[in-house]
């Protein structure tokens, strides 16, 4: 059950819980669940996850053959995303402080907040640049790629604008019946549809990054180059934002400027490796689902 929720879709609850219905009967586990409040915001932030999860996968999942697939490149950089993470955490173990622990969940929160964002900006902007290289006779196959990719924009912009908009709406609503006597009840029905929202866009995320809402289908350079300028972009926002990392000042030096370069080296080695493997470079497109 549990490689479940690496495929397509979550187990229901009735079916995450049936282990614990054959140990024990519900009216038995009726006393406990009143007391293990934890297990109740489960029993009700599940379902909606759940839905939340499928809907992403439906709306920002696009059918149809990807861009070429380098088996090699992509073992290559899952070993430097290793290999970051662990000299980032040699790093905060021999030079960090307590405060530097404290800053890591708001340095995820950080880029987990900013890096869609800087994909929708600077992703129109490379492949504005790759309509300058490319030649004219493949210029009518990359535009009829964009337009897929701003329907996925513009739905994600809709989601995100939506959160918001939403929990303004419930504090309006929680305000107007302050003086009356609802209870928590109420403001879980209220918090309901802006939660469910909230998870949809965590779920859309991850594809909207590793995609850049389809514009990888673009052109077979565009994942490689918009990840060389991303990376920049995103190590520039974490030093004016969370400052240099701790250490003696060339392991600062490193540490800034040491993960952005490697992951540079490796986009524009796989830029190199379409070249001449495949016979892609900037002024032309093989044919989609090539290569694979």
């Amino acid at each position: 059950m549990w490689q479940r929720f690496r495929g397509e879709e979550w187990p229901t609850l009735r079916e995450l819980l049936a282990p614990a219905r054959r140990v024990a009967r519900w009216w038995a586990l009726v006393p406990l669940l009143f007391c293990l409040w934890p297990f109740l915001v489960f029993l009700a932030l599940y379902p909606m996850a759940r839905s939340a999860r499928r809907l992403a996968r439906r709306v920002f999942i696009v059918p149809g053959p990807r861009g070429i697939t380098d088996e090699v490149v992509l073992r290559v950089q899952r070993i430097r995303g290793w290999l970051a993470l662990g000299a980032a955490l040699v790093v905060l173990l021999v030079y960090g402080t307590a405060d530097d622990w404290d800053q890591l969940d708001d340095q995820f929160e950080t880029r987990l907040t900013v890096t869609p964002l800087l994909v929708l900006v600077t992703a129109p902007v490379v492949v504005g640049v790759l309509f300058r290289l490319a030649g004219p006779a493949t210029r009518p196959a990359m535009r009829a790629q964009v337009r897929p990719a701003v329907l996925m924009a513009s739905q994600y912009l809709g989601a995100c604008a939506a959160v918001p908009v939403l929990l303004w709406l419930a504090g309006q609503a929680q305000g107007s019946v302050q003086g009356l006597f609802l209870g928590p009840l109420f403001n879980l029905l209220v918090l309901a549809l802006p939660i469910w929202v909230l998870m949809f866009v965590a779920f859309a995320s991850p594809t909207v990054v590793r995609t850049a809402f389809t514009m990888d289908r673009v052109h077979p350079v565009f994942p490689p180059v918009l990840t060389g300028v991303l990376v920049w972009e995103l190590a520039l926002i974490g030093l004016v934002f969370g400052g240099l990392p701790p250490g003696p000042p060339a392991v600062q030096l490193a540490a800034v400027v040491g993960g952005p370069a490697t992951v540079t080296a490796v986009a524009w080695w796989e830029v190199h490796r379409l070249r001449s493997r495949f016979g892609v470079s900037l002024r032309g497109r093989a044919t989609a689902g090539s290569g694979r």
